[in-house]
């Protein structure tokens, strides 16, 4: 391209760009195809190293790649750029563009505009107060850019970077920056000034953005640091196989040093300290674990997960602690270009061995776990070395993130129709004007011609012209910019209201709900699709162990959400049950704790406000000499070895487990509560304590890691028992995994009641692990299997990770069960219940989530998206691998066809696509869909858009739809997918920079500001403290919203038309010369003062019903999904009231003038234009706020009080004015027009005759075919919902069960009156939950579920004999159901989920012992 020829196939602006490239103008973007070519190559970083020539520019000996700064910006404007953008967005609305043409046609004399400056004042106050809310809007954007910009970091200085060029500082960009510093210190001013007026405020509420602090990162302020100084020092340590080289003059001057985020480019060495954010994408060369080269970083920016994950140092990196060390090393980094992938990495590391004479080539390999992402914070580590690849906004996380869009909502896009409905409308009476005048001025022989002025324009069609444009100025309240000024104040309003709401308040974070775009309220009452977030959005992230299974014996008692849902389907009182087995917990508690502090308590560790594990006789067998007490302890003393937990105390000398997952940390606590404390980790092992005895240390031979594809790990630990030496290994994982690799020789009862007990663990959500172990007897087979696994392990092979678990998998055999595990992944407050209440009001919920299926599965359970009821279909590429699968049954494309043809008789052709448009109905049939991110990649491939289509179609009729290890960009491709091929309103919700994509691509982006991360908050529509609150937000301020604009928008044209159209109806009379028939001020006040206030306050206090029955009666927000609302067929209808309405005003007035005569009390006529026009605006005017008060549903006193005070006004202006002289001709008319008895008759009877045909049209719809809405209205007045408190809502944990106990115990507080509060039935105790779709519940359906289960016990009293030796999974059904009629098992055991495939975290005891006989035994050496 560099060759004439390619330039002249350039564009003029590609060879400008070209033109800057080869002059190495760095500010200017290069052309399109050097982007491209640049995006495909592989990235290569040298450090001290010159760069090969075939990188370097010859023409300006300057590097080819250019890399941006790290410096990062989401904000939509600069300083510079704000007033001509924002002028420019602004008026790319067609109704701001309009309104300045006509300001710009008053300036003119020939139109007879009187004062062109005053009728601009709209347009200018509108675009102010638009461009001050955006203003506002992106310096928030703009202060956390800078916040992080300015972030301090250690850089390595002094070292030459050959893969950049250092920017200079051209004019240009000199001048760019005084104005950003110039506009910020003006912000600081005005900041510091208003936070002292604050401070003089009795108890003022504090910055929502205060909590912003909440992200760890360095400081901003420069500090003076110890390690800058002696990061220095002389290293004289060189290794073979490094990246140091010993030859190699390095330079004395080099050091870290103090320097900002900003500072950062490709290719330079950054050190982060304990507790500091990563600054860029960094290359971890070493840490300060010298002997494992590891670190710890917690991602909760990224993916909100507050768990601790391991990374890895280079092994070539060695050795390197101080910055003499970086000066000497030598080597070059071949990566992969930028991607939006965060969690996976390629890259090589290319070096010599310096020590060796021949200096060979030696190559690492460089994977995700060698990596530190921007965002990532570092944990438990003293610091961490690495080199950057990726800056600003080529990091992972600012690709995820996408621009900044810019939204209007749904109403504010069907507006532009009507604007330009009523453009054809303007255009066809402005014609007529037009016409009219032209052929008026054509006349000869015409009085006109001797009594009037000299027309203006030369010849009739010049005068027609003029006309037209008069009747343009004269008829522009038809496209009223006032509308727009309304609509501004409405959403601002109702955005204060939001914020202002105590009920969305979260306390503990002294959050409150913030809505940061303030534009589209309306569109949260449209919503049609949630996507979700899993991880701190559904979940709180804490894991807590509820439940166990050891031996072939379960303890533990608990009652999960997803139980409740199963209990409340088969029509059981789960309040009853709930306040039962909570009784139970409560007293088991006292038990253990009183048997804990008396005989386990180790160190004082022991709270019993952390124990989750809920068993007395457990503790009780533990702590007895049974058989069963050894398998409990033992059982123990394996959940506190086998882990990657580490340790650290607090303050007061607690123990603090840091884990890699939070389930690691639940069994780790569990094990601690019942007497085996972890002590500490040590050079060969860790320091474990029993039930306060003397720490014991035990070695560690060997760590098998978990990974995603392995899902397990193993420790082989070394125990001294007796004075001899043990080796055992102690394994687990998932339970799948474990049961194939379980021996034959050990109990078969045991194994088939720990699958009936996992199985019963997974329906009621929770997830679960098995745990096994074995003793390695055969010490010189384990010894060379060990040198084997380093091996293994130091391999640069290709198939390194292959050879690793081909090992593993040896020793990994024979297994012997032990037990498994249940933990809870404990949701938010009242998730299930907003869910459940979501789903009435017709939105749908997909869950979107980089978890595994299996925890995405659990949560589904837990959250009751997914039920046993069932058929959940599973698109995945991959099947287990251990499985021998037809390939076509994990193909994609096969799976959605097959789903689509045998489950819902479906193609998925468009023809289907087209019908599924326009059906919003829920999906009644019990389908789910589990895809994975895998399936997703093939789905979205830019080939597969008809499969795109047959997902969609798939995903459409399932009633839930679960999507696992997808990536940040592909969660944004399926609210795309939907949102523009479903055509619907979408809403995502998530609290992770992982989640930032997603929140953009929606329709509204909701962000939750909680403790595990504030990006997606920052970067919403709308930030809250906790899911529930989503509830609120839509059903309630979402639904308010969306009806009153609906409702406030057709008024506002209605009202418009009324008094524009009396001037066409009077301009037929004066050939429509341009005349007034009111007096000038009229027509100003109109919009401003008369008509302006009930439409106003329609928008921002109308309410059809209270907050409280939209939370009880969710069904009633349908109609903003089905858009019943608002349409342009209502618009068009309100328009036409408005022309019958105005024809009414004008012509029953003129009827009157045209029969008769109005006199005053001197008997002097009354029959100027401005006379008749007093009498034409005050029927108008009353009969407009007399409509707007008819359409509202709430008439409280302050309605009442503005509909009256604008209707007096009229009275009180015409009265006033004209009573001065300074009205000229005006003057005296109120007072002569008030003073005739035909004004009056006129008035009242006009007024009646306009109001009269909607008066009764309304009243004969609510009556004779009311909508939902009618109905429950006159159920609220009935009294239906008496029980209930003023702003009661079902998804406050507190209200219910304030509720709850005032019906239970039968009192109440004054606000709980009702007829029946001291109901006890049952009946009461249903509808307690708000559960309106089953307000007059029975209960035969439960009896029957409990007869038909009593009968199922009575059958079993005498259980079925089986031999204990030799179970097949065939005798699995007997040993269940002797398992439920001893009660050991819950009757739900019988129920079976049905799934295409076989799901992990889909525990199924039949598939578990389907795996165990086939098994295969592969370590008999051991």
């Amino acid at each position: 391209m560099d060759s004439d020829s390619g330039n002249a196939s350039l564009s003029f602006e590609e060879k400008l760009r070209l033109w800057f490239y080869n002059h190495n103008i760095k500010s200017v973007d290069p052309p399109l195809f050097i982007k491209n070519r640049i995006s495909k190559e592989s990235r290569k970083i040298y450090v001290n190293l010159d760069l090969p020539q075939e990188l370097i520019n010859p023409k300006t000996n300057t590097p080819l790649a250019t890399y941006p700064r790290n410096k990062i910006r989401t904000t939509k404007y600069t300083p510079l750029t704000f007033i001509p953008k924002n002028l420019f967005n602004q008026f790319t609305n067609i109704a701001n563009s309009y309104f300045l043409f006509l300001v710009i046609l008053g300036a003119f004399q020939i139109f007879g505009v009187s004062d062109p400056g005053l009728s601009a004042v709209p347009l200018i106050v509108i675009v102010v107060i638009t461009a001050v809310r955006d203003a506002f809007e992106d310096y928030k954007r703009g202060a956390s850019d800078a916040n992080l910009n300015n972030c301090s970091i250690h850089l390595l200085c002094g070292l030459i970077n050959n893969n950049v060029i250092i920017d200079h500082v051209g004019p240009w960009r000199r001048f760019k920056k005084s104005c950003s510093k110039l506009l910020r210190k003006n912000a600081e001013i005005i900041k510091k000034i208003k936070k002292e007026e604050n401070n003089n405020l009795k108890n003022p509420k504090k910055s929502i953005d205060s909590n912003n602090n909440e992200l760890n990162r360095a400081s901003t302020d420069f500090k003076f640091s110890l390690d800058t100084n002696r990061s220095n020092r002389k290293s004289l340590q060189f290794l073979p196989e490094t990246i140091k080289n010993p030859d190699f003059e390095a330079s004395s001057n080099v050091k870290f040093s103090n320097k900002r985020w900003k500072d950062i480019y490709v290719g330079d060495f950054v050190r982060i300290r304990n507790n500091e954010e990563v600054p860029a994408d960094i290359v971890i060369i070493s840490t300060s674990d010298s002997e494992n080269g590891t670190c710890f970083v917690e991602t909760k920016n990224l993916d909100g997960e507050s768990n601790l994950k391991v990374r890895n140092a280079l092994g070539a990196g060695e050795g390197i602690k101080h910055s003499t060390d970086l000066a000497s090393a030598q080597f070059m980094i071949e990566c992969e270009p930028p991607n939006v992938n965060l969690y996976s990495f390629k890259g090589v590391l290319h070096y010599k061995d310096y020590m060796n004479e021949e200096k060979k080539e030696l190559t690492e390999p460089i994977t995700n776990d060698n990596v530190l992402l921007r965002g990532c914070s570092l944990r438990n580590t003293k610091w961490v070395i690495g080199i950057v690849i990726y800056t600003g906004p080529e990091t992972k996380i600012m690709l995820n993130s996408g621009i900044t869009p810019t939204k209007f909502s749904k109403i504010s896009r069907e507006l532009n129709l009507s604007v330009i409905i009523n453009f054809i409308f303007l255009f066809v009476i402005c014609f007529v004007s037009g016409v009219v005048n032209g052929v008026f001025y054509d006349k000869k022989n015409d009085s006109r011609i001797y009594f009037e002025y000299k027309a203006y324009g030369p010849n009739p069609p010049a005068n027609g012209v003029i006309a037209f444009f008069v009747s343009v100025i004269l008829y522009q309240s038809l496209v009223p910019i006032s509308l727009y000024i309304s609509i501004e104040i409405i959403k601002t309003i109702q955005a204060f209201f939001i914020y202002s709401d105590v009920n969305m308040y979260y306390e503990k974070l002294d959050y409150p709900c913030t809505p940061k775009s303030w534009n589209i309220s309306d569109d949260l009452g449209q919503i049609e699709y949630i996507f979700s977030d899993k991880t701190g959005t559904l979940t709180q992230n804490v894991m807590e162990f509820k439940h166990c299974t050891v031996g072939g014996k379960s303890y533990g008692v608990s009652y999960t959400e997803a139980r409740m849902g199963m209990n409340k389907r088969k029509g059981i009182d789960v309040i009853k049950e709930a306040i039962e087995i909570g009784a139970k917990i409560n007293n088991d508690k006292s038990q253990m704790c009183n048997l804990i502090n008396e005989n386990l308590t180790v160190e004082d560790q022991f709270d019993d406000k952390d124990l989750t594990f809920i068993s007395p006789e457990y503790v009780e067998e533990m702590l007895s000499n049974t058989e069963q007490g050894s398998k409990n302890g033992f059982f123990m003393f394996c959940l506190a070895v086998c882990h990657t937990v580490i340790t650290e105390r607090n303050k007061d000398g607690k123990i603090l487990f840091q884990a890699e997952s939070p389930d690691e940390s639940a069994l780790v606590k569990v094990a601690r509560d019942l007497g085996y404390l972890f002590v500490e980790r040590t050079r060969n092992g860790f320091i474990l304590q029993k039930f306060n005895g003397t720490p014991q240390e035990i070695k560690v031979l060997n760590i098998i890691p978990f990974n995603s594809t392995r899902k397990r790990m193993s420790v082989i630990i070394e125990i001294n028992e007796n004075d001899s030496k043990k080796i055992f290994m102690i394994t687990k994982g998932a339970d799948n995994v474990i049961y194939e690799r379980l021996s034959p020789n050990q109990d078969q009862e045991v194994i088939s009641k720990t699958a009936l007990h996992l199985e019963e663990f997974a329906k009621e959500g929770l997830r679960t692990l098995c745990i096994a172990s074995k003793e390695i007897t055969n010490i010189s087979y384990f010894n060379d299997w060990l040198k084997r696994y380093h091996d293994a392990k130091s391999s640069i092979d290709e198939n390194r990770e292959e050879l690793i678990d081909r090992i593993s998998e040896e020793l990994e055999s024979d297994l012997i069960l032990l037990g498994g595990t249940a933990i809870e992944d404990k949701l938010q407050e009242m998730v299930p219940e907003s869910i459940n209440i979501l789903s009435k009001a017709g939105i749908k919920l997909w869950v979107l989530t980089g978890d595994k299926v299996e925890t995405a599965i659990n949560i589904g359970f837990s959250c009751n998206l997914l039920t046993n009821d069932m058929k959940l279909l599973v698109i995945s590429k991959s099947g287990d691998d251990s499985a021998d699968v037809n390939p076509d049954e994990y193909d994609v494309a096969t799976l959605i066809t097959k789903y689509l043809e045998q489950e819902f008789n479906m193609e998925g052709s468009a023809e289907e696509l087209e019908i599924a448009i326009k059906n919003h109905d829920s999906p009644t049939i019990p389908y789910a869909l589990i895809v994975d991110g895998d399936a997703l990649t093939t789905i979205f491939h830019e080939d597969n858009s008809e499969l795109a289509r047959k997902f969609l179609l798939l995903g459409k009729h399932c009633k839930s739809v679960l999507c696992c290890r997808v990536s940040p960009s592909q969660k944004a491709s399926v609210v795309k997918l939907v949102r523009k091929n479903l055509k619907v309103m979408t809403l995502a919700i998530g609290d992770g920079a992982n989640d930032v994509a997603m929140i953009q691509a929606a329709n509204v982006g909701v962000g939750i500001a909680g403790e595990e991360g504030r990006q997606a908050a920052m970067s919403s529509d709308y930030a809250i403290g906790q899911f529930r609150f989503l509830t609120r937000l839509v059903l309630v301020h979402g639904r308010w919203s969306y009806k009153r604009l609906a409702e406030m928008i057709p008024c506002f044209f209605y009202k418009n038309v009324i008094f524009t159209m009396t001037l066409f109806w009077y301009g037929i009379f004066n050939n429509f010369d341009g005349s007034y028939l009111y007096e000038y001020t009229f027509l100003m006040f109109y919009n401003l003062a008369f008509t302006s206030l009930p439409v106003i306050f329609l928008g921002f206090l109308d309410q059809d019903v209270s907050d409280t029955v939209s939370l009880l009666v969710p069904e009633l927000y349908k109609s903003g999904v089905l858009g019943l609302e608002w349409s342009q067929y209502k618009f068009i209808y309100y328009m036409l009231d408005g022309l019958y309405q105005s024809a009414i005003a004008f012509f029953f007035v003129y009827c009157v003038y045209h029969r008769g005569n109005f006199l005053n009390d001197n008997g002097l006529a009354v029959d100027h234009r401005f006379w008749m026009g007093v009498m034409v605006s005050h029927i108008s005017v009353i009969s407009c706020n007399l409509y707007v008060l008819l359409q509202q549903y709430n008439w409280d006193y302050i309605t009442l009080l503005i509909n009256a005070f604008s209707n007096l006004i009229i009275f009180f202006w015409s009265g006033v004015w004209s009573s001065s002289l300074a009205s000229q001709e005006f003057y005296k008319a109120a007072s002569q027009m008030f003073g005739t008895l035909g004004f009056w008759c006129c008035f009242f009877v006009g007024v009646v005759s306009c109001l009269l045909p909607r008066f009764i049209y309304d009243n004969i719809s609510r009556y004779w075919y009311p909508k939902d809405i009618d109905i429950v209205r006159e159920r609220v007045i009935l009294g239906d919902f008496q029980k209930y408190p003023s702003g009661y809502d079902p998804t406050n944990l507190a209200a219910v069960e304030k509720l709850r106990n005032s019906i239970y115990t039968g009192t109440s507080d004054n606000f709980f009156e009702t007829k029946d509060s001291s109901s006890k039935d049952e009946e009461s105790q249903v509808e307690i939950l708000g559960d309106t779709e089953e307000k007059h519940l029975k209960f035969p359906e439960k009896s029957a579920v409990i007869s038909r289960f009593k009968s199922i016990s009575k059958s079993l009293k005498k259980p079925p004999n089986f031999d204990s030796e030799n179970i097949s999974s065939k005798d699995l059904q007997s040993i269940r159901l002797s398992m439920v009629a001893r009660g050991e098992l819950s009757t739900t055991s019988l129920e079976r989920i049905q799934t295409t495939h076989e799901l992990p975290g889909l525990t199924q005891a039949d598939s578990l012992l389907e795996r165990y006989s086939t098994r295969g035994t592969t370590g008999n050496n051991t």
